[in-house]
């Protein structure tokens, strides 16, 4: 597949193309093994040797084809998919750390993914260090320690909304030989490709966006292949020496940069967490790609329409949406995201919790919902939900105050869904 092709065109065409005969659309290869007609054939995959299919749960052609597609989307080398968008963060960071090591983060990030990062793996061992997307220079590169294994941040923080300086922080792992990490599931690639400006790794949570109907839960991991792990065998030996449990193989060596990361990620982490997305899931996934790029557009043309009503209401407190021409990531959205960001509104009811409760239970189209990202309009209290395992500090550091509202915008009429905010207001 040509990489000048547009994303329109590749969300139809990537990642599978039927030969004379096969079917137009991906098949769904619902089947767990695969039968071989020699034991010597079949050990060559368990010795990666060759490549092919002999358990679903590390590989299946209907998931790798729409890895495929993502990769090519976001312009990487080779991807996988995982069964959640918590299992592909996860793995992409756990892939290149074990006990004893450290990483650093946004603050600004999911809840799911804070306490992973600050509970889960803190018992596993791997230390986190929490910076702010907003931090100076200088006060990113004293978050380095000689251990630090990577960088990670999300394009647009869930729920805060604070857009990350993709450049800043990649510059910043550079200098220390270590790679940025970023969560595109608010953008999605039509909106923003980050290995363009420096990531090295891209994680999805295709339940979003990418699969738009609420429909299939799963992950992602795309790979740009531009990271030389081989440059520092000594700060990433899981890749660089020989792997005993795949007879001694170095992915380095064996898949180069622009495989290493994702086969060790397959045959090591999916072989023994077994975090795979099903086929029927993946199948599903790929319908939500093929209209993906009409979807956006929709979604950020609801969110802008919608975040000038709020702005104007007096009891709306604040408004947060890089659309805003006023708001505080404006000029950094126009540089990462200036086809617009996504159908995500962050604002604050005047009255605080006790009002946010009531404004929400008064909507009529919008539906509460711990979902986000898909064409039914829904809303969150995240303070309450999502982010209910943090403190007051690390609630402010993620920029989750106690009256914020997350909107997610669907792909409804936005007259209807401004008149069903309008009634919920009015009964403020």
């Amino acid at each position: 597949m040509s990489k000048s092709l547009q994303p329109e065109t590749l969300c139809i065409q990537a990642g599978y193309t039927p030969k004379n005969g096969e079917p137009r659309q991906i098949p769904i290869i619902q089947s767990t093994t695969f039968r071989y007609e020699s034991a010597a054939e079949m050990a060559k995959l368990f010795d990666l040797e060759a490549s092919g299919y002999f358990y679903t749960r590390l590989q299946n052609p209907t998931c790798d084809a729409v890895a495929a597609k993502l990769a090519a989307l976001e312009g990487g080398t080779m991807a996988m998919l995982t069964s959640s968008g918590q299992a592909a963060t996860f793995f992409s960071v756990f892939n290149i750390t074990s006990c004893g090591d450290h990483f650093i983060s946004s603050s600004a990030i999911y809840g799911g993914s804070f306490n992973l990062f600050s509970v889960t793996m803190k018992r596993m061992g791997i230390e986190c260090t929490f910076v702010d997307p907003d931090c100076s220079e200088e006060e990113l590169e004293a978050a380095f320690r000689p251990n630090t294994k990577c960088v990670f941040g999300e394009t647009i923080a869930n729920p805060a909304l604070r857009v990350l300086d993709i450049e800043k922080f990649a510059k910043a792992a550079h200098r220390h030989g270590v790679p940025l990490i970023v969560d595109n599931t608010f953008a999605t690639p039509i909106n923003c490709r980050p290995i363009e400006w420096g990531a090295d790794i891209v994680t999805h949570s295709t339940s979003k966006y990418i699969d738009g109907h609420a429909a299939a839960l799963g992950g992602a991991i795309i790979d740009s292949g531009n990271f030389d792990w081989a440059k520092y065998p000594d700060k990433f030996p899981g890749l660089c020496t020989p792997d005993d449990s795949y007879h001694g193989v170095i992915y380095t060596e064996r898949f180069g940069k622009e495989g290493a990361f994702i086969t060790k990620a397959t045959a090591q982490l999916m072989r023994d967490f077994g975090c795979m997305q099903s086929p029927q899931n993946a199948f599903i996934t790929n319908l939500g790609i093929e209209s993906l790029p009409v979807r956006m557009a929709r979604h950020c043309e609801n969110a802008q329409r919608i975040a000038e009503f709020l702005e104007a209401q007096e009891k709306i407190s604040w408004v947060s949406y890089s659309g805003l021409k006023n708001d505080k990531y404006y000029e950094l959205a126009q540089k990462y995201l200036p086809k617009g960001s996504c159908g995500v509104i962050s604002f604050g009811v005047k009255g605080g919790r006790a009002a946010a409760a009531a404004f929400m239970e008064a909507l009529q189209l919008a539906a509460i919902e711990t979902h986000v990202a898909d064409a039914r309009t829904c809303c969150l209290h995240p303070a309450g939900t999502t982010h209910r395992q943090m403190n007051d500090q690390e609630l402010l550091a993620a920029g989750v105050s106690a009256d914020l509202i997350r909107l997610s915008c669907g792909l409804e009429n936005a007259d209807d869904l401004i008149a069903d905010l309008q009634q919920a207001l009015n009964k403020l």
